[in-house]
């Protein structure tokens, strides 16, 4: 059981290689955090593609799950502990190389790094999205079952790719059509809180804030009038979740100093 507090940061690096070579970028990032976690999605990127202290930081466990198609996906934990287990995948034969979620065991608490895929509207990649979400629920319904049984915890942390309501984006009117505000889309994550039994972190927390967005367009100055999407969350159970004693996003002062188009989400658990 986890019995001292615990920091997790999740953040979409959009590229880890790009990230990390940027000034000031995601490896000051990482030395100056004080996370004890850390979750990446879309790294994009092979261990022997990185350099070492990318793949390797003094002081951190990396564990790199790349997409058997290179250059696509890819998710990664970064812990300040060895893990006690590690697990790629969820099970199901189409995505268990493909990059999108890892989980650790970290005591008695088991974080994830999820990449859910971003579809797009009357193409091949929304049916891959629905195909994902599709395999995706039974199988956070039998962890959640899996981790009681345990007297764990779990939180699956990522870019889950879906504006759960309206105070989570700011244009919604305009996107209502549109992959990653579909109505089928927003029931599903529903059917994660309500039938699955999980909590939505920072929402929890700021049940009546407009966002916080933590993905913001590289078009126009999307980023300059924080016209924003809330889509990187932290889901966890609610043992986990009632223990949650602040969350924010890391957004950058300014444009220019931003290494990724997403911003990390930062949570404190305290201790039990």
């Amino acid at each position: 059981m986890m019995t001292s507090s615990l920091t997790v940061s999740s953040v979409n690096v959009n590229g880890l290689r790009a990230a990390a070579k940027k000034d000031p970028g995601f490896v000051g990032w990482l030395a100056s955090t004080e996370a004890d976690v850390v979750c990446l999605q879309e790294t994009r990127a092979e261990a022997d593609q990185l350099p070492a202290g990318v793949i390797g930081p003094e002081g951190w466990h990396v564990v790199l799950a790349p997409a058997s198609a290179r250059g696509r996906a890819g998710v990664a934990v970064y812990s300040r502990e060895e893990p006690d287990g590690v697990r790629v995948g969820f099970g199901h034969a189409e995505f268990e190389e493909s990059g999108r979620y890892v989980e650790v065991d970290l005591g008695g608490v088991t974080v994830a790094s999820l990449y859910l895929p971003s579809g797009e509207v009357g193409t091949e990649r929304q049916l891959e999205k629905e195909r994902f979400m599709e395999a995706f629920l039974p199988y956070l319904v039998k962890r959640r079952r899996e981790v009681v049984e345990q007297g764990r915890e779990l939180v699956v942390c990522g870019d889950w790719n879906i504006a759960h309501a309206e105070v989570d984006l700011r244009n919604w009117r305009n996107n209502r059509r549109k992959a990653g505000f579909l109505p089928e889309e927003r029931a599903w994550l529903s059917r994660v809180f309500d039938e699955a039994g999980y909590v939505d972190v920072v929402r929890a927390l700021c049940p009546d804030q407009e966002g916080p967005y933590t993905w913001w367009s590289y078009r126009g100055r999307a980023f300059d009038n924080d016209t924003g999407w809330r889509i990187d969350l932290q889901v966890a159970t609610p043992g986990l979740a009632a223990r949650a004693v602040s969350a924010r996003v890391e957004r950058a002062v300014e444009h220019g100093l931003r290494w990724s188009d997403h911003a990390p989400v930062t949570v404190r658990y305290g201790a039990r």
